[in-house]
């Protein structure tokens, strides 16, 4: 989203909306961000009344209005919104000069994951956090796996053995096994489990799979010297509770959700 807007910026000036500060119930938190042109915008603020408004109060100052850097909404009964909250909105022009600064604003903090397995699913769940707030390393034994065309911030690793990589994983990853082999996932579980109890830097580490599958791991893995504590780490199956389907695209939007679920309950922040 950024480096549409950035891509844009570069041939038309627009309104930088971004949310100061925001108090009770309200529909983004601060730093979020739209950018208004004349014709569209990029990115959000919430949508419903509030957005219209400030969408509307852009567009003034864009045909040569004036106002004031920093104005408050009430999200009661003034903006029809059911939310009650409160809600104070920059509003900044910009326009070529300012992409370099913006550049480094808008940067989103990205969680380090680790994806193991270029199958279906794989490639299925790398289509659904492509646009979330993550640095993907996704790693696979076989040649020619991945897709051709990925973003930056999705980086592809063959590794033969497959669970060498997982000591060079960037601390703090959370950790999605789902190879094309139960040997090769159950010596990446191992690998995981090795080096969490060395450095305990995995916050997560989840295997595609049914509770038979792990009830086998978990025998092997005791057979190998870990505790019932350490396993207790492991989340299989996959996917928050309650979405049926076995389509990859399913598994895939149910294992991104309870991977947000594991990352800090905050927005990115956008420095002024």
């Amino acid at each position: 989203m950024t480096d549409r807007f950035l891509t844009r910026l570069a041939a038309e000036d627009a309104i930088l909306i971004t949310v100061d500060a925001s108090r009770g119930s309200a529909p983004r938190e601060a730093g979020a961000w739209m950018a208004v042109f004349r014709h569209d915008a990029v990115g959000t603020i919430g949508g419903g009344q509030l957005e219209w408004a400030a969408m509307t109060q852009a567009r003034q100052r864009l045909s040569g209005g004036q106002g004031a850097p920093l104005l408050r909404y009430a999200l009661g009964p003034a903006l029809g919104q059911c939310c009650g909250g409160e809600v104070s909105l920059r509003f900044e022009p910009v326009g070529a000069a300012d992409i370099e600064t913006l550049q480094l604003r808008l940067e989103v903090t990205r969680y380090p994951v680790a994806l193991f397995g270029g199958g279906h699913v794989g490639h299925a769940l790398v289509r659904v956090l492509t646009p979330l707030p993550l640095q993907v390393s996704w790693v696979d034994s076989r040649d020619q796996v991945f897709a051709a065309e990925l973003p930056a911030h999705v980086s592809c690793q063959h590794s033969d053995p497959v669970q060498a990589a997982v000591a060079q994983l960037a601390p703090d990853s959370r950790v999605l096994i789902m190879s094309f082999s139960h040997a090769e996932d159950l010596d990446i579980v191992a690998a995981c489990l090795t080096r969490q109890r060395r450095q305990a830097d995995l916050p997560y580490v989840g295997l595609i799979g049914s509770k038979t599958k792990w009830a086998t791991f978990r025998h092997r893995l005791e057979a190998r010297g870990f505790t019932p504590q350490e396993l207790a780490h492991i989340t299989c199956p996959i996917g928050v509770a309650g979405i049926g389907g076995k389509q990859p695209e399913v598994i895939a939007v149910a294992v991104a959700a309870q991977l947000l679920q594991t990352l800090p309950a905050h927005g990115a922040s956008v420095r002024h």
